[in-house]
């Protein structure tokens, strides 16, 4: 395929002929071809446009004709092969390997959604039949289920060019809850985005899809995705990546005469809580799997483990001083791009320059900066100085993590009801440890959105019992999170009907259960059919 580096608009291919920007490939340290255009105001206003006038006829598409479309995408999207592979691993400095993976992650997904729009009980059916003889007043007949939204804007992660990106859970979700989507390509890998757009562009067409169900712009700065937020036909917004941004998008929707949800996944240090039962059973083991974890894919994970609690004493120091032999031990490696390497740099300093914080491992080869490598790193800090600086609570993106040594339990407690939103907790210790200790349990339950046991929080397993949200700041809204088919209900909002007839009811409303989808009828699930 030969990248054109244009925006892809309801089917055309757009954009002017000036300088634009280039990918770099930060491991060669060397822009990539072709130049790819900068969205103006133009470009946004007909992306949404035309959503918009793909909205009518693609929400009332046949939920199995929506689920086709997805499995097409998957399918398009493994037919780009191996050029596919190399491009995404240019653009990212990932491993060929580890792309391979998220693309098999990603058909995954489009498919796990594709299954539950066919399934179709995720649009929450509710039936309560008349009962005119009630008295003082009738009950009327009232029938409600979920409906989409309209256009969706969808910003791709840096992190995950593939599984968070043009295809990614995001957008899936979106086009199975009924809703067309603009995405905005992420700066670091236009060239995957384009790609990738190029394939659910292919697959729109085979399954006679209305132009404008899928646009794609590119953008360096914040401009073209304020544009989209801003946009008055856009009705809810998808983002993965930092505070920052996220907050901005979300303020932005706030904003705006008629505000918009904005589904963001922002940021999270992920706390482990190491429990004396733990360490005493093997402090090193514990070690050498939490430095797996934190040095994984150079600590450019949401689920990086930031932050290591546990309570001073013998087997702490035996954990403490493993963990910085495994760190010293980590190669450097490539990030993402030159800016999350200075914003890596950045954060390690400020966490080394702050006072009570002791900087106690950093990889033994340096990183090179003209390959963007950056290095393990371990801090080790006490509770009250946690506790006392807020900063230390912040992310770091990237391989690095900061220890925290409690004087006892209740200090541990302590310092766990003082955490922010996350997205996951962890804890370490045997069962019946964890029960006398339920105030622990219950701090971080407040906090986070997956808890771990006995385990790390690097890695996320796609399927519907999985929950990747959690409260502010490690999202916007803790109710639903971008993995998993519960994400379709983010883009979609509930609609009653009342005295309709039932001929004049979508499908999934009628007296005949024409779709064979879980009802609540009357306040009993049923797939039977009413009278």
């Amino acid at each position: 395929m030969t990248l054109h580096g244009k925006h892809l608009i309801a089917g055309r291919i757009t954009g002017d002929e000036a300088e634009g920007f280039r990918a770099w490939d930060p491991a060669e340290g060397a822009p990539l071809d072709p130049s790819f255009c900068e969205a103006g105001a133009a470009d946004v206003a007909a992306a949404a446009e035309a959503a918009e006038a793909a909205f009518a006829a693609y929400a009332a598409t046949e939920p199995a004709h929506r689920a086709n479309f997805l499995e097409r995408i998957a399918s398009e999207i493994e037919d780009l092969g191996e050029a596919l592979v190399e491009r995404a691993s240019r653009e990212s400095g990932l491993a060929a390997g580890r792309i391979r993976g998220e693309r098999g992650r990603t058909a995954y997904q489009l498919r796990l959604f594709a299954a539950a729009v066919r399934e179709g009980s995720w649009v929450d059916a509710r039936i309560e039949r008349p009962v005119p003889e009630r008295t003082p007043v009738p009950k009327p007949d009232l029938r409600r289920m979920n409906v989409p939204l309209g256009p969706v804007a969808v910003f791709g992660a840096s992190n995950f060019p593939l599984a968070y990106s043009v295809a990614g859970g995001d957008t899936a979700s979106a086009l199975g809850a009924g809703c067309p989507v603009i995405c905005k390509a992420h700066p670091a890998h236009p060239g995957t985005s384009e790609m990738v757009g190029r394939a659910i562009l292919r697959a729109a067409e085979a399954e006679k899809m209305p132009d404008g169900v899928f646009s794609l712009v590119h953008g360096q700065g914040y401009e073209v995705g304020l544009g989209l937020v801003r946009h008055p036909l856009v009705q809810a917004v998808g983002f993965t990546g930092s505070l920052q941004g996220g907050r901005a998008l979300f303020d932005a929707a706030a904003a705006r005469p008629v505000p918009i949800p904005v589904y963001a996944e922002m940021g999270s240090v992920n706390p482990v809580f190491i429990l004396p039962s733990a360490l005493e059973k093997g402090p090193e083991a514990l070690a050498e799997k939490l430095a797996g974890s934190i040095l994984l894919g150079v600590g450019q994970f949401c689920t990086n483990p930031g932050l290591a609690f546990g309570v001073a004493g013998e087997a702490m120091e035996t954990f403490a001083r493993a963990l910085s032999e495994h760190i010293r031990r980590g190669e450097p490696a490539t990030m993402l791009h030159r800016g999350i390497r200075d914003r890596f740099c950045a954060g390690t300093d400020r966490l080394g320059a702050a006072q009570g914080v002791r900087r106690v491992a950093v990889a033994e080869r340096a990183a090179d900066p003209a390959r963007t490598e950056a290095g393990g790193m371990l801090f080790r800090t006490d509770a009250q100085t946690f506790l006392a600086n807020d900063m230390l609570a912040e992310e770091v993106f990237g391989p690095s993590s900061l220890v925290v040594v409690a004087r006892d339990m209740a200090e541990l407690e302590e310092v766990a009801h003082s955490l922010k939103g996350q997205l996951t907790a962890s804890i370490h210790g045997d069962a019946e440890e964890i029960a006398r200790h339920d105030g622990l349990v219950r701090a971080l339950r407040r906090v986070a959105g997956r808890f771990i046991f006995n385990g790390f929080p690097t890695g996320v397993e796609v399927c519907s019992a999985m929950h990747h949200g959690g409260p502010y700041p490690a999202t916007t809204d803790v109710r639903t999170g971008a993995v998993g088919d519960a994400a379709l209900l983010r883009f979609v909002r509930p609609a009653a009907w009342q005295d309709f007839p039932s001929s004049l009811l979508p499908a999934e409303l009628r007296d005949r259960n024409e779709r064979g989808v879980r009802r609540l009828v009357d306040g009993a699930y049923s797939t039977e059919d009413v009278g």
